[in-house]
Parts: C-alpha cells; sequence; structure tokens
C-alpha cells in the first residue's frame, strides 16, 4: 500500500483553516480552489424546491438569473486525475431548484468549469439539459436531454456515481432513476449497465473487487483513503468488496482502513499496520468507541494521532447506518492530541460535506 508523505502532510495541515465541528477540532486540506467569500451561507438537507409529484424546469440560466449573494454549500461529485469520482464542496448561489442545479453544476462547460480544483473535470457530457421530479417515496426520476448519451464507455459507471451520490446528499431523495428524452432507461445508453431498479448509495461508489474471488459470497464497505493532486489533499470515498463478515462488521471496517488502499489504486494512508483494536467496539445512542494500542499514534514519541487517520476513521464508520460520532481512545484512555496540537476530548462527528478544505 501507498503511505503518504509526512513533509507534505504537515505542510497541508498547518495551512489549513480550523472549524469546530463536533469535538471542536481539525483543520482540514484544501481541495478546491479559492472562491470569492459569500455574505451568507447556509445548509439545506433536502431538496425544498423540489415538489413531490412535480416537475422543474429551470436551466443554468434561470438559476443564474435568480441568484443573489446568498449561498448554499453543496457537494459535487467530479471525476479526479486519477479517474475516482470524488466528492468537492462548493458554495452555490442559492436556487428555488436544489436538485436541478446541482445536477447543472455536473455538466461539462456549464458553471462549474471555472471552480474545478487542479487536476478535476465535470462528469455529464456537454450541453446535457435535465428536469427532476419527486415521487412520494423518496425516488428522484431525472429526465435528461439526447445529449446525456454522448460519453465514453468507460465513464459510465463514475457517471451513475456522481449522479447518484450528488442527488443523495438531501436527505429527502433515497434514490435514482434516469430517463432520456421522456423515455424511461432499463440500461444506460452505451455500456449498457443496468439501472431499472434505481441507483442508491448502496450500489457503492468506486468499486474495489481486487480481493473477492467469489462476488456472490462478499459485502460492501465504504472506506475513505487519501489522495494528493499538487499541494492539496482530499478524501476519495472507495466502496471495497470484501469476505462476508461473520463477526464485528465495525472492527471489519478498522481493520480494513488498517490494511490500506490497494496497490494499483495510487491512494494513500497515514495508518500504522501495526495499530489494532484492543477491545471489541462499544456503541451506545449513536456513538461509537475504539480502542487502539499505541500504534494508533502518528509519531515516534507515541503522543499524537494523524488528523487523517482520525478523519478516515470517522468519515468511514459513520457512512454505517446509525453511527453518528466517533470516539477514539487509546489503552484506554481518551483525550488524544492531533498532530496539528488539536486536544481530541469529546466523540467526533462527520462534517456537513467532505473536502471543504475543512473538518
Amino acid at each position: 500500500m501507498s503511505r503518504l508523505p509526512k513533509a507534505k502532510i504537515a505542510t497541508t495541515v498547518l495551512a489549513s483553516t480550523v472549524l469546530l465541528s463536533g469535538c471542536g477540532l481539525f483543520g482540514g486540506d484544501q481541495a478546491a480552489k479559492e472562491i470569492d467569500p459569500p455574505q451568507v451561507v447556509s445548509y439545506e438537507d433536502d431538496v425544498t424546491s423540489v415538489e413531490e409529484g412535480t416537475e422543474t424546469e429551470n436551466t443554468a440560466t434561470d438559476n443564474q438569473e435568480d441568484a443573489t449573494t446568498e449561498t448554499v454549500t453543496r457537494e459535487l461529485y467530479l471525476i479526479d486525475s486519477k479517474g475516482l469520482v470524488v466528492p468537492q464542496t462548493f458554495e452555490l448561489p442559492k436556487s428555488q431548484s436544489a436538485a436541478q442545479q446541482v445536477l447543472e453544476y455536473l455538466v461539462d462547460g456549464g458553471p462549474v468549469n471555472n471552480m474545478l480544483p487542479d487536476g478535476f473535470r465535470a462528469v455529464l457530457p456537454p450541453d446535457t439539459q435535465m428536469s427532476t421530479n419527486l415521487l412520494e417515496d423518496g425516488t428522484l426520476v431525472v429526465d435528461f436531454s439526447p445529449e446525456f448519451a454522448q460519453y465514453q464507455a468507460a465513464d459510465e459507471s463514475k457517471i451513475l456515481q456522481s449522479i447518484t451520490w450528488t442527488l443523495t446528499q438531501f436527505d429527502s431523495v433515497k434514490n435514482v432513476k434516469i430517463k432520456i428524452n421522456g423515455h424511461e432507461q432499463d440500461v444506460m445508453p452505451v455500456n449498457n449497465t443496468p439501472i431499472h431498479d434505481g441507483l442508491s448509495r448502496a450500489d457503492g461508489i468506486n468499486i474495489d473487487n481486487s480481493e473477492v474471488v467469489d462476488v456472490m459470497k462478499s459485502e460492501l464497505m465504504t472506506l475513505y483513503f487519501l489522495a494528493q493532486e499538487g499541494e492539496n489533499t482530499y478524501y476519495v470515498p472507495i466502496t471495497r468488496r470484501v469476505s462476508e463478515i461473520s463477526g464485528d462488521k465495525i472492527a471489519a471496517t478498522v481493520d480494513e482502513l488498517i490494511e490500506g488502499p490497494s496497490l494499483i489504486s495510487g491512494l494513500l494512508t497515514e495508518f500504522n499496520p501495526e495499530a489494532k483494536l484492543l477491545s471489541e467496539p462499544v456503541y451506545s445512542n449513536g456513538v461509537l468507541t475504539l480502542n487502539f494500542n499505541e500504534s494508533i499514534f502518528s509519531n515516534l514519541d507515541k503522543t499524537e494521532i494523524s488528523n487523517h487517520v482520525l478523519k478516515s476513521l470517522v468519515l468511514s464508520l459513520t457512512e454505517q447506518e446509525g453511527i453518528e460520532s466517533v470516539a477514539i481512545q487509546v489503552n484506554g484512555k481518551g483525550e488524544l492530541i492531533t498532530d496539528s496540537g488539536e486536544k481530541v476530548t469529546e466523540p467526533v462527528t462527520r462534517p456537513e460535506t467532505v473536502n471543504t478544505g475543512e473538518f
């Protein structure tokens, strides 16, 4: 597995902005280009503008005309230089059609082009247009224009993952169905990937099948590893297919994180391969407590835990249903210090969005 060079990590962490979140912790890594700061920023977790049973026909031009100085924080799943689908967070003009807007920002040649981080590209073919219809069961039906089919076969799964994970950032969207020019699609138009039952996050992202021989006797888990583009470090979700887990899925997730990314992925880790849990994970009221040996520390003095190790644990474990925050102990002691000097005294919650430059 690849290990992230410490010198580069230290530079990135020291240059980051510290934001209080959950335990009041963590400056993150600047993954996106700088944009003008908005006057007002708000978080919206549901598709407030997509009325159930109705369609919206707003275009990117309409959204720009309606835009004010108020912005909202949105995740866009873009493709990086390694061909991986990665969340990047942007402040977008507040729109009356949230689902419509995030899809428009996935179009190559659209409004996202002036905001793309180095090494990233948009996902949907140029000139693609769409309408959206949110059904009562949480299914969002997206009707794309014919331009949607003008993509390379190698990008087909990436397009599906980007659309699905971008839209399901909204609590009201549970799964996604696709139409083209008003016609329901059982398969994608270029490489015939099946989509008739709809798409959800349970289908995974950046699928890693490298360690599984029998796909039918395996399970999926989503892990977050590190990638580096120039001076920027960011987190990449990888859905790994592992052999059926007979015991604790939480412990199995920790083991997979310690094992690290596959050699061919180009991804990085700061986990010490000697790190291990000293006792079974403890779960109570949304809080997961993990007790590690001293190999979880990142420095020779065994006094500091890597920010990147901590973030990877929190992002990966909160993908599992019911886990809202993670508390880390070492030899049963819960007060830790990160390698950026921040104290960890409370459980760490998942951030609203990933790869914002903050945690």
